[in-house]
């Protein structure tokens, strides 16, 4: 292993995958009460999260960024053993992250004259994020150095997208996402937003009304981007991504599954993707939605 692979919570990796692929993950806080914050998959597992979304209609929770510390923990362990780091970050338009990343980076390197920590800010959200840290691993495993990896993955980050919708507009509206009469006629139309994520940015792709259309909204869009852009899926990692409820999730994964066969493609799933809460305080207890990113 020629270098180490640091990212952070919003990356949605299963805690499974985390310990198989021997990555280091800094968490991200979450308050319920904007006073006692915990650290997401150490303190408070995703489950957790949902389900107190759930239990308790109306409350918005807040996050905050891993600190300096965090990053520091997490670079002095592969830094002490003269190993180089990659650092994936979430988006830098959505979060401090990756800044507090690189100020950290630069204290280990004031402290280890010689270490090489290469912060990259992964212009990615969540399963994308995720995507993009599993071809890091692939790339390490090859044995590439830090340097050769690097132009790689960032050739990888504009190929990425997501299409996933949620069940209630209240936390977009509280977020200030839409407004409040848009989100109360609605709440009241049983109308569900559908967004994209392309272009480091989330976009409106419409509105369906009802639950269930909005699910296969999101099939049909990734269906028609596919063909659109005239993409070959063997030379992608596709995976999906959900918030509270598993058995609808399973259900969706199936229709994904024969979709990606009606395209001609074998899905080897890699495992169920928790999106995550610096996501998941935004849209709510009920986000679901399919992602591609292509393969290094």
């Amino acid at each position: 292993m020629k270098f180490s692979i640091v990212s952070d919570s919003s990356c949605d990796i299963p805690p499974e995958l985390i310990q198989r692929w021997g990555i280091h993950i800094v968490p991200f806080y979450v308050s319920f009460d904007g006073e006692t914050y915990r650290r997401e998959g150490r303190d408070i597992s995703a489950e957790e999260f949902y389900q107190t979304l759930v239990d308790r209609p109306g409350c918005y929770p807040k996050t905050s960024m891993p600190t300096l510390y965090d990053y520091g923990a997490a670079f002095s362990g592969p830094v002490k053993k003269g190993l180089p780091v990659l650092c994936l970050c979430l988006n830098a338009a959505f979060s401090g992250a990756c800044q507090t990343a690189a100020n950290a980076a630069a204290l280990m390197q004031e402290e280890f004259p010689g270490s090489k920590i290469h912060v990259m800010d992964s212009q990615l959200v969540t399963v994308l994020q995720g995507l993009l840290v599993h071809q890091a691993v692939r790339l390490r495993d090859q044995n590439l150095t830090l340097e050769e990896a690097v132009p790689r993955l960032e050739a990888l980050r504009e190929t990425g997208r997501i299409f996933f919708t949620t069940n209630d507009l209240d936390y977009l509206s509280h977020g200030g996402r839409i407004g409040k009469a848009a989100a109360a006629t609605g709440t009241v139309l049983q109308l569900k937003p559908m967004i994209e994520y392309r272009d480091c940015g989330l976009h409106s792709a419409g509105l369906v009304r009802g639950r269930k259309k909005s699910l296969q909204r999101c099939l049909e869009l990734f269906r028609e981007y596919v063909e659109r852009e005239h993409i070959d899926l063997s030379d992608y990692t596709v995976t999906t991504g959900y918030g509270y409820d598993h058995a609808e999730y399973a259900a969706f994964n199936e229709q994904a599954a024969a979709l990606l066969r009606d395209l001609g493609h074998t899905w080897e799933r890699m495992g169920d993707f928790h999106i995550s809460v610096t996501i998941g305080v935004h849209t709510g207890p009920h986000p679901i939605g399919i992602g591609l990113l292509r393969r290094a």
